[in-house]
């Protein structure tokens, strides 16, 4: 298997079947959970956190595109979703793909094939999740929720200092003269002389001062950097 620590959860109410996929997908190397019905799966599904889900789509209680839905519309879930239908009609797909579905299989089904298309949701899933994060040491910056966090630890930010931890931390462990740190900041409007040292004091607070090791340095008479010490 390609992708390593990855958890499936399994939504099938044949249990021969879920018993065989349980088992070949232990057996690739996959962690597995298992719901028998739709609603054990959504509170599965909203209790923990999966890599990937196997979705039938006919189930007693709630069917395959209830949850679905519900996963994507009432708890905003990003996990990626395999729907599996024992029908190969053109509707069904468009309708689990309306409700948010990232993939469709028809059922009967080679297991190469949906561990195969597992791997492929769950590593486009963590390329997309990592392309939106920055990294240094144990700082994490994540510009699609805006959140900061050092040593898995939540740092608040101001907009502005936001701001200047992801242009420094984009180009570190390069160094950012001061000069080109103000013109990204605030191109030719350039604010009070002393504000661009203001931010750099507060995110030096936020982020440096409660842990050992300090990440942002600054570089007399040249600019900044985002980098642990040498």
């Amino acid at each position: 298997m390609e992708v390593k620590n990855a958890c499936v959860l399994l939504v099938e109410d044949h249990r021969d079947l879920a018993e065989t996929t349980l088992d070949f997908l232990s057996g690739v190397g996959f962690e597995t959970d298992y719901a028998g019905d739709g609603i054990s799966a959504l509170q599965l599904a909203c209790s923990n956190r999966y890599d990937a889900i196997i979705l039938d789509v006919m189930l007693p209680g709630l069917d395959g595109f209830e949850v679905c839905q519900r996963l994507r519309h009432e708890q905003g879930s990003d996990i990626p979703i395999l729907m599996l239908t024992a029908r190969d009609q053109l509707q069904d797909k468009l309708d689990g793909f309306r409700v948010g579905a990232d993939d469709y299989l028809v059922k009967p089904f080679d297991m190469p094939e949906l561990a195969a298309r597992l791997v492929a949701m769950i590593r486009r899933q963590r390329g997309e999740l990592a392309a939106n994060k920055l990294q240094v040491s144990d700082l994490v910056l994540d510009m699609g929720t805006f959140e900061v966090s050092r040593a898995n630890q939540p740092i608040q930010l101001s907009p502005t200092a936001f701001r200047i931890l992801k242009i420094l931390m984009r180009e570190s462990p390069r160094l950012v003269m001061r000069e080109a740190l103000e013109q990204e900041l605030w191109g030719d409007a350039l604010p009070d002389s002393d504000a661009l040292r203001s931010h750099l004091y507060k995110l030096r607070q936020a982020i440096d001062k409660p842990f050992t090791t300090p990440l942002l340095q600054t570089i007399p008479g040249q600019g900044f950097k985002i980098a642990p010490l040498r």
